[in-house]
């Protein structure tokens, strides 16, 4: 490929770019927590969607809740830290937060996303 075509770029590091996957049990929770990940830079975004309902088993019984999803958008390099603070900030004990790497991306915005987090 040719040194200009952005998918061959490597100074992007899309192997250190993740998005961290949560849910949390109210939009408010997940916005709460998503302004601190990205106060702390642990995050350079996140987006909260609201009104998904999770159906899940827990302690012997299949259960419902309507939940909020927030994806933050992050270094891998620091998913351990940003899930040691959701744990901090969360209500659930068992809180779901779940590392899903970053392939290739629009450039600028990769290349954002790596100059505001730590």
């Amino acid at each position: 490929m040719p040194e200009t075509c952005p998918e061959a770029r490597p100074e992007t590091g899309t192997d250190d770019l993740a998005f961290a996957y949560i849910t949390a049990g109210s939009k408010a929770e997940a916005l709460r927590i998503g302004r601190s990940l990205v106060e702390e830079r642990l995050a350079a975004c996140a987006n909260v969607l609201d009104g998904m309902t999770s159906v899940y088993r827990w302690n012997g019984a299949v259960e419902q809740a309507d939940e909020a999803v927030l994806i933050a958008k992050t270094r891998s390099r620091l998913f351990e830290r940003l899930t040691a603070r959701v744990r901090e900030l969360h209500s659930y004990d068992t809180p779901c937060v779940v590392e899903l790497a970053v392939g290739r991306g629009n450039p600028a915005f990769l290349d954002w996303l790596l100059a505001e987090t730590e």
